[in-house]
């Protein structure tokens, strides 16, 4: 029986990433079940999910718990740019002017 091609929905990886840690790091990933409790238990907690098939297939074959590779760097950086201008949308880019 042929097996069909999993849908962007059905992998999923978890990445972490704090000031002074170095790289990003994977923390889960997984097909199926696997990947569908991932992203509900980050939706759950508020964490943004963001959808790139290519930039799954990527960061599945980095191992658990190990920085992304070099490679990586560019296309993670500009996802945690993506984030960061969605959880900072409301927040004006200068701050306002205090006025006596």
């Amino acid at each position: 029986m042929k097996q069909s091609t999993p849908t962007p929905q059905q992998i999923a990886v978890a990445l972490t990433y704090g000031q002074n840690k170095g790289a990003p790091k994977v923390v889960a990933k997984g097909h199926g079940l696997i990947a569908q409790a991932i992203i509900e238990r980050a939706r759950q907690h508020g964490i943004f999910v963001h959808e790139s098939e290519d930039l799954v297939g990527l960061l599945m074959k980095v191992e658990l718990d190990q920085e992304i590779p070099p490679q990586l760097y560019l296309a993670v950086a500009e996802l945690l740019a993506w984030l960061y201008r969605l959880e900072h949308e409301n927040t004006p880019a200068v701050p306002p002017i205090a006025r006596p």
